[in-house]
């Protein structure tokens, strides 16, 4: 029986996309709640970003090893090893006491649970061929792109009507399922121990440092105003060094747990730079809308959440639409629609002004949200799908990490940004406070008069008109600071945009006929090399 035909494939591909939205929407689950793990957990706020940051470290470091373990253990026993670890991580995170065990468990829930995304990728592949891949890389595409944007939300949701624990414990009911199902369901390939031996043991080593280190320095660099810090700076050097030695150890041996090789092939290279774009649009904007919700409009979680929760729902509209076009229009056309869209919605984003919310919000976020799985299902057909079998395992863990490590730069960039540019702007519009701007004049006056009566006293008005309006400059400066990241993403978007049309269409080889198996899919080539 073809692997594509039926539930036998369609029901372990949804268990294992499960898994895979769990993964991805844990990374964001907790950014609206921030504060109230921080308070249950008596932590400092300095602390309280590593709840986010110990996940990512370890998410990012273990990606790219997904494919050799695929190869050790099989994609079953990756898998089902990756629920069981992260479904116990989970429940560790909300049992935790202080804010460094949380910190520990965080990394080990990231550690454990990094290898269902990219396995996910790889398996739809095996599952399905032909036009069904269409199907599957729009659920694949829907799932990496919405299930980021819902974190928040349903992180919001879930701590305002419950408790934070509560944004870990839910995990345990789907988590156990998923581990119980996957070794019964998912039958793709055999485990080969004799990998064990042959490990680049050294690159792996490498990887791990190299990564690890360059994910701190982009997360806590804005904090500690990056190379002033003599931790930041040395972390750099490290994370250069190692990353350096391992591409070219990996492009030296012959066994490399990461292949780079595979960036020779033109549509996999573009598909890892449009995919580290789509990661830094996906991730920067889910930090940047609540950041702003919160610190300018001052929003609860649960208020925040109901803010952004549009663009989940615009994701979700557009899953039917681009499988409908998928099917007539070639789609790299539609990748490029994707992208452009997206950055119409930060060119949208970035006329925000302080009073903002989730009414103002709704129509950048529609056309921010619509497109994404234009922007991501295709590079899944059009980057993994035009190598050949032998070198996909290998070559999805780094296209996955593209993803990631773009949201991380993202992220960094944006952080860098709302501080630089905050100052910038504050100056320029301090600049112009002067006793010659008669508006102020009147504005000061008018404070003054207010805070004086409710004080008792002139001195102590005026002083706090001062501060009133210090506020109020601080707040417009930091708006015209979210303003600027948001063009600056425009900008990448722009770039990945052009870029488009130099990927070469990707059309489905004759599957070949396993005796005892039937039909058994085989990966896409290009059509010219």
């Amino acid at each position: 029986m073809p692997a594509s035909s039926g539930w036998r494939s369609i029901v372990p591909f949804a268990v294992m996309c499960t898994g895979m939205f769990m993964a991805l929407l844990d990374i964001q689950i907790v950014a609206s709640s921030l504060q109230d793990i921080g308070g249950g957990l008596s932590a400092a706020q300095d602390q309280i970003s590593w709840v986010q940051t110990a996940y990512l470290i370890a998410e990012i470091i273990v990606i790219p090893l997904s494919g050799w373990l695929t190869r050790v253990l099989s994609t079953r026993g990756v898998f089902t090893a990756s629920a069981v670890g992260f479904t116990i991580a989970s429940m560790l995170c909300g049992l935790s006491w202080n804010i460094q065990s949380m910190i520990v468990f965080r990394a080990m829930q990231g550690l454990l649970g990094a290898s269902m995304i990219p396995t996910v990728f790889t398996s739809s592949f095996h599952y399905f061929e032909g036009a069904k891949r269409v199907y599957a890389a729009a659920v694949i595409g829907t799932i990496a792109s919405v299930a980021p944007t819902l974190g928040p939300v349903i992180g919001g949701w879930i701590t305002d009507g419950l408790n934070w624990h509560w944004l870990f414990y839910v995990n345990l009911v789907p988590g156990i399922a998923i581990s119980i199902a996957v070794p019964l369901l998912v039958k793709i390939d055999k485990p080969d121990f004799a990998l064990l031996k042959s490990a680049d043991y050294i690159g792996i080593v490498l990887m791990a440092l190299g990564l690890g280190t360059l994910e701190y320095v982009l997360e806590d660099g804005t904090r500690w105003n990056w190379f002033s810090d003599s931790t930041i700076t040395a972390c750099t050097m490290i994370s250069a060094v190692s990353l350096v030695a391992f591409i070219i150890r990996s492009m030296l041996i012959d066994h490399p747990v990461v292949d780079f090789r595979a960036l020779g092939n033109r549509n996999f290279a573009l598909g890892c730079f449009l995919s580290f774009v789509t990661g830094i649009g996906i991730f920067s904007t889910i930090y940047l809308t609540p950041l702003f919700l919160g610190y300018v409009r001052g929003f609860s979680a649960w208020q925040t959440g109901l803010a952004v929760f549009s663009t989940g729902l615009a994701s979700l509209a557009g899953v039917p639409i681009y499988i409908m076009l998928a099917r007539k229009f070639d789609t790299r056309w539609l990748m490029m629609f994707g992208l452009a869209c997206f950055g119409v919605g930060m060119w949208r984003f970035s006329f925000i002004t302080h009073d903002w919310g989730g009414h103002q919000l709704l129509v950048p976020q529609i056309i921010r949200g619509f497109p994404q799985v234009f922007a991501v299902a295709p590079s899944v057909t059009l980057g993994l799908g035009s190598l050949a079998p032998v070198r996909l395992k290998y070559a999805s863990g780094l296209f996955n990490m593209m993803r990631n490590l773009g949201g991380a730069v993202g992220i960094a960039v944006s952080a860098a940004m709302i501080n630089d540019q905050t100052n910038v702007h504050y100056l320029a519009i301090a600049s112009h406070l002067t006793p010659a701007n008669l508006p102020m004049g009147h504005l000061i006056a008018g404070m003054t008069q207010r805070y004086s009566t409710a004080l008792g006293s002139p001195v102590a008005g005026h002083q706090a008109a001062l501060i009133q309006l210090s506020k109020l400059a601080y707040r417009e400066a930091a708006t015209l600071a979210y303003e600027d990241a948001f063009r600056t993403i425009m900008v990448a978007f722009i770039i990945a945009t052009l870029l488009v049309p130099f990927l070469r269409k990707v059309a489905p080889t004759p599957a070949p006929i396993i005796p005892g198996r039937g039909t058994m899919p085989a990966a896409r080539r290009e059509k010219s090399l």
